[in-house]
């Protein structure tokens, strides 16, 4: 069953140690007005949340991100120098990199 992931956990912490669980706009959102969590009707659209389906060892299987774009830190990097400085270097990629250590290590 889904989990919530806590900041705590290494996946947050193992390569670059995150304050917050990273909440990332569409780029083509209304960003530039501090809004970074995209509208939608499934309740509490501005938390981003972390979930995880363990094995049996506790490791991650499968890891969820939900009201947060992580991708398009990543797609959307040389759309907009503001958006890359502020959502990609800050963001999407330390929590990228977080995740493909924890999964090449566990």
């Amino acid at each position: 069953s889904l989990q919530e992931v806590p900041l705590e956990h290494e996946i947050f912490q193992c390569v670059y140690p995150l304050k917050e669980k990273p909440q990332i706009p569409s780029i083509g959102g209304d960003w530039r007005n501090g809004i970074t969590w995209e509208w939608g009707h499934d309740g509490d659209t501005r938390t981003p949340h972390y979930q995880a389906i363990y094995d049996d060892a506790g490791r991650i299987m499968m890891f969820i991100c939900h009201n947060t774009d992580l991708g398009d830190g990543w797609e959307e990097e040389g759309e907009d120098p503001d958006y890359f400085r502020e959502f990609a270097v800050k963001k999407s990629y330390p929590l990228g990199i977080n995740i493909v250590t924890y999964a090449m290590t566990h």
